[in-house]
C-alpha cells in the first residue's frame, strides 16, 4: 500500500441491519479501492474496518453516514489510525 494508506475504525446505530447495509458499504469501498471488512454486530450495529488512501476513507466515512435508501443512520463513531496493510480486498464477515 501507498505510504499514504491510513486505517479507520467505525460503528454505525440506527436501523441499518436488513436493509442492504454491508452490501452498500461493500460495494461503495470496492469503488473506492480500500480494503477490509462490514460486519452485523449482535446489538444491530454494524462495524466497519477499512485501509486505504485517506481522501478514499474519508469518501466511504461520509458515504455509510448516508448508507443505503432504506437505512436510518442515528450515528456514525469513528477512528483513524495507521494502516496495518492487513487486507487484501474489502468483504462481508459474519460473527
Amino acid at each position: 500500500m501507498a505510504e499514504t494508506a491510513q486505517r479507520i475504525k467505525a460503528h454505525i446505530t440506527g436501523r441499518v441491519q436488513g436493509v442492504g447495509f454491508r452490501h452498500f458499504t461493500t460495494t461503495t469501498a470496492r469503488r473506492l479501492g480500500v480494503t477490509g471488512w462490514v460486519r452485523n454486530e449482535p446489538d444491530g450495529s454494524v462495524r466497519l474496518v477499512a485501509e486505504g488512501p485517506a481522501d478514499d476513507l474519508q469518501a466511504l466515512v461520509e458515504a455509510v453516514h448516508e448508507g443505503p435508501p432504506a437505512a436510518r443512520v442515528d450515528d456514525v463513531t469513528s477512528s483513524r489510525g495507521a494502516a496495518e496493510d492487513a487486507f487484501s480486498q474489502f468483504e462481508v464477515r459474519h460473527h
